[in-house]
């Protein structure tokens, strides 16, 4: 599907944001909620590859990363088509008729790379039994609290966001898509024990793109060039894909993603979440984060 049969066809009208649906306690989108049975019965191969996120944790910059790997660090092979396309989001069944990402995942020929944002108690259980690989990015909770709310301004296929106080209230409490941020990195970080899961942290990849870009190719079992991994550090940083219509999602129709209310790719940055907590706000979810995280090993930075 090319860029112009994307907003072919399509009615904005069309859409109204979802409500929640929960799936074993866990909010959804309510078309995601309905096509739960074919999701969980998702087919994974052994050869396909999983990038697993909570939303807003640096997905899309992780899927034009191992994109770029794959194809030996070529930008034109990665512009053959839009990043959902390369690496179709499992669990999205937008308005009729763009396809759903499950279907455009059926479709595609092995090796596949797919998305998928679910904790890891609902993850399609093939993935398992495949024993596939999986990359996860975790991102602090505040800068990811802050990335989803504007997410949710401009995407139509998530509920309204309400005010910044009552969408970081949502956030803390899990009642937003896909639950408790704190659940949700703290499962898949138990879950690395027994699977062959790469866990990184949106903050390292900030820090240092090129020590985190070998990781993610070791893990892959590519070597990379020095000249290659450069390259790819370049076609990968924030302000290239912001401009790059094949990863910035604007040949999404703007009845689904309004950029003119906030770009998809917003500021990349660690730390902006000083621009939006009150110093109230930010104890509260620290000590949250304290609390929740507790024992288990895992922590994050909220500067750099």
């Amino acid at each position: 599907m090319g860029l112009e049969s994307e907003q072919e066809g399509f009615d904005p009208k069309s859409i109204k944001r979802p409500t929640l649906v929960e799936i074993e306690g866990i909010p959804l989108p309510d078309e995601t909620a309905e096509n739960w049975g074919r999701i969980k019965g998702f087919r994974a191969r052994p050869d396909d590859l999983l990038i697993c996120t909570y939303p807003k944790a640096g997905t899309t910059w992780m899927q034009e990363i191992v994109d770029m790997i794959q194809h030996g660090g070529d930008p034109q092979k990665c512009a053959r088509a839009p990043i959902h396309q390369r690496c179709p989001y499992i669990e999205l069944f937008p308005p009729k008729p763009l396809p759903s990402g499950f279907e455009e995942a059926e479709a595609m020929a092995s090796p596949r790379t797919v998305k998928s944002h679910c904790p890891v108690q609902l993850l399609p259980p093939s993935f398992w039994e495949q024993n596939c690989k999986i990359i996860y990015v975790a991102r602090n909770a505040k800068d990811n609290a802050v990335s989803y709310f504007h997410f949710h301004r401009m995407n139509r296929l998530l509920p309204n966001a309400g005010t910044w106080e009552e969408f970081l209230e949502n956030f803390i409490a899990g009642k937003v898509a896909y639950g408790s941020w704190a659940d949700h990195v703290l499962g898949w970080w138990k879950a690395k024990n027994r699977h062959p899961i790469l866990y990184l942290f949106y903050e390292d990849m900030k820090e240092d793109p090129a020590r985190e870009i070998r990781k993610v190719a070791q893990f892959l079992d590519i070597e990379l060039l020095e000249s290659v991994l450069d390259q790819i550090v370049q076609h990968t940083n924030f302000e290239y894909m912001k401009t790059n219509p094949m990863a910035n999602y604007t040949t999404v129709p703007s009845g689904i993603l309004d950029h003119a209310i906030s770009p998809f790719m917003r500021k990349g940055t660690v730390g902006d979440w000083k621009e939006h907590f009150t110093v109230a706000q930010s104890e509260q979810q620290d000590d949250t984060c304290a609390r929740l995280l507790q024992g288990s090993g895992l922590t994050f930075r909220t500067q750099l």
